[in-house]
């Protein structure tokens, strides 16, 4: 099984282990990100900006996302670890956190030249490897750091936005918490990926609001087995064989007909142009799935 694809794009050295892992040129961290599953109904993510602004109003906040479906932890891992690598230095909160209240812990996580924030519930684990791997982590237990009142509901709000802010103002990271052992940090399986007898076999990793459909199996897996764009790749979705294009845009073939590509993040992906591949042959994430390439004598 091979290990979880990350972008390509260079995150640079990671910096030495010290309790602050800030420049020592740069005072302040200059942005936070924010990713959650808050929604945009209500009032959620504008209380949280707010609590940034009142405790760090030079930090500009870069908002990834806040439609993850709810609860949904993998998805939100995904989209963080898919995002996280073209984003400048930042405090990044995460907070997909259905177990909040209970004893699962709030953490600040050191790796590469950024600082995560959430639930430690896997949610950040994929993008800290993205990052360059956890080089230090510590527990959110300093109350000095939180807002005055804490409700047991909305932790983003009152425990881990606050937390963040400081960090980007002028808290030293250590002062989040008592260190942890980054082993000990809850980790997300990675996503099935494996390549053997020139197939690649895999599973859907995320589906876009467009109803793209995303594979853990990565192009240079795809490369490997000889799929290539301007050929024909052979799709087993269970008992199901699809032949489908594998071209470099959806554009490349008839509206309404389904198209295999390589995405944005260097991953095998699904899509109907014009339409929505997820719901056209029922892939919901974690489906199974498996490539090979058509030779191209036996095109249709």
């Amino acid at each position: 099984m091979r290990p979880y694809p990350t972008s390509g794009v260079s995150r640079g050295p990671v910096p030495a282990r010290t309790g602050d892992v800030r420049s020592r040129i740069v005072n302040r961290f200059r942005y936070l990100s924010f990713l959650t599953d808050y929604g945009l109904e209500d009032g959620f993510v504008a209380a949280c900006h707010g609590v940034s602004a009142r405790i760090a109003p030079h930090a500009d906040i870069i908002d990834v996302t806040h439609l993850i479906p709810p609860g949904d932890i993998r998805r939100g891992a995904a989209v963080l670890a898919q995002t996280v690598p073209y984003l400048p230095p930042s405090v990044h909160v995460a907070v997909v956190d259905p177990g909040v209240g209970t004893a699962r812990r709030g953490i600040a996580v050191a790796a590469g030249d950024s600082v995560f924030i959430g639930p430690d519930n896997g949610l950040l684990s994929w993008a800290l490897t993205a990052a360059g791997g956890a080089d230090r982590a510590f527990s959110l237990t300093n109350r000095d750091l939180w807002l005055t009142r804490v409700t047991p509901t909305f932790h983003g709000r009152d425990i881990f936005m606050p937390v963040a802010a400081h960090l980007a103002a002028d808290a030293e990271l250590a002062t989040a918490g008592p260190e942890i052992d980054v082993a000990g940090l809850v980790a997300l399986p990675a996503p099935e990926r494996m390549v053997r007898d020139f197939t690649a076999t895999g599973e859907v990793l995320t589906v876009d609001r467009f109803g793209n459909v995303q594979l853990s199996v990565t192009a240079a897996d795809a490369a490997e087995i000889g799929v290539k764009p301007g050929g024909t790749v052979l799709m087993r979705l269970g008992h199901r064989q699809l032949k489908l294009p594998y071209r470099d845009t959806f554009g490349a073939v008839a509206a309404g007909e389904l198209v295999a590509y390589t995405d944005s993040a260097g991953l095998v992906s699904v899509a109907v142009n014009g339409g929505n591949a997820a719901q056209r042959l029922g892939l919901p994430p974690g489906a199974q799935i498996s490539i090979t390439a058509v030779p191209q004598s036996i095109h249709p």
